[in-house]
């Protein structure tokens, strides 16, 4: 207990600071640069956002989950080939389709940022499987290392380039690409021994296609409020307002991210050993957690959020009671989602992740269909909502179903 205590509290300082660095780093950018001069950048760093939700997040749990499943690392050291050239593909493909649309993402004409797309892409696949392989052998302390060093690696480049005066945007986006390069001061952690103790029968990439599928959809939802906001004829100042209400409320989902490195080993344990009744108590904890903290997101983000988005983005930056609201809840659901996410991933069913997220998502858009009287900013946040209700339902649905069959499976009912 005073083990895991200890790896809870490394990995919330470890966390805490990620966050914190990357907001620095982001400062840094703009204020060296220039808010026009940044742009590709701010580009390039949200092609960063989903790259780790596609790669470094199913890499991590999978390693974790795999090692934990077959009692060795000797599934994922024979699946690394594989895994390895996915990502390459996939990082091959990112550059490409960024390069064709260079013009219109980066406003310039050179390879410079396609190619920082492509190694951004193979960064993202490297730090999930050095974090999965720390996971795996319970090394939280370096797993919060990690994630301090990647942002703090790109936070004092940041800070030499803008103390040198330069005012190179490429410049910039290597500090941001090159912060993966932190993994290799952890080189036992992406070396897997052959050894096994049972026989791994699940797909490594059908898993890792799962829940990079899901992840994918999953992000969208959290971070294309003020896209969707624009579609719909939102005015400026409700896309910023929107962009920096979603900023605020998704904070607690982006300090969870690196907390959950525990949780994939421990519950795969629970399901190999078949300890339902355990199950069923964390299955009850995170249903009476969605309710608490929708509720609980509901009266700060209706009560103190729109006070607390012009402390935080500035007296300009104004969001009314009812939309911070409405963001406070969907927050408050993704963080949930996150957990469910994790528990189904510890059952090996990446794929029904992204099946509910699916589900999810479209119901979001049919509601924004059928609510287009609705004004904008009111519509999109209700939107919000409700992609991510339907897929914490679709999600919990999902789960349950995964206890169900391997109990029958199992042939015992029993706890």
């Amino acid at each position: 207990m005073r083990a895991r205590a200890r790896d809870t509290t490394v990995l919330t300082v470890g966390a805490a600071l990620n966050g914190l660095l990357a907001y620095v780093l982001f400062s840094l950018t703009t204020r060296a640069l220039g808010a026009e001069a940044a742009a590709p950048v701010s580009v390039l760093w949200t092609y960063w956002s989903f790259s780790a939700a596609a790669l470094t997040f199913p890499l991590q749990h999978w390693i974790a989950r795999s090692v934990a499943a077959h009692g060795g690392e000797g599934a994922v050291h024979r699946a690394l080939p594989r895994i390895a050239s996915l990502v390459a593909v996939t990082g091959a493909l990112a550059g490409l389709v960024a390069w064709l649309t260079r013009e219109a993402l980066f406003h310039r004409g050179d390879a410079a940022f396609p190619i920082l797309v492509g190694c951004v892409t193979l960064g993202a696949g490297f730090v999930g499987v050095v974090r999965g392989g720390l996971s795996a052998r319970h090394r939280f302390g370096g797993v919060a290392a990690v994630l301090v060093a990647e942002n703090g690696s790109r936070c004092v480049a940041a800070l030499a380039l803008a103390l040198a005066g330069v005012q190179s945007p490429v410049a910039y986006g290597i500090c941001l690409a090159g912060g993966a390069l932190v993994g290799f001061l952890w080189p036992s952690s992406f070396r897997f021994s052959r050894d096994e103790a049972r026989d791994a029968a699940d797909s490594p990439l059908r898993f890792v296609s799962g829940a990079a599928g899901g992840q994918l959809i999953g992000q969208a939802v959290l971070v294309s409020g003020p896209v969707v906001l624009v579609l719909s004829g939102g005015s400026a100042a409700q896309v910023t307002a929107l962009f920096a209400g979603m900023a605020l409320f998704r904070a607690p989902y982006t300090f969870a991210i690196g907390l959950v490195s525990q949780l994939t080993g421990r519950l795969t344990r629970l399901v190999v050993e078949q300890r339902y009744a355990v199950w069923r108590r964390l299955r009850a904890l995170v249903m009476a957690a969605a309710v608490v903290s929708s509720a609980v997101a509901a009266a700060v983000g209706g009560g103190a959020g729109p006070f607390l988005v012009r402390l935080v983005f500035g007296q300009e930056v104004r969001i009314e009671w009812f939309p911070s609201m409405l963001v406070g809840i969907g927050s408050a659901l993704a963080l949930v989602n996150l957990v469910v996410t994790i528990m189904l991933l510890a059952q090996g069913r990446s794929v029904a992740v992204a099946r509910a997220w699916v589900l999810g998502s479209l119901g979001g858009a049919l509601l924004f269909v059928l609510v287009a009287a609705q004004e904008p900013m009111t519509r999109t946040c209700w939107a919000f909502v409700a992609a991510e209700g339907l897929s914490f339902a679709a999600l919990t649905v999902e789960e349950l179903r995964g206890w169900s069959a391997r109990r029958l499976s199992s042939g015992t009912g029993g706890g």
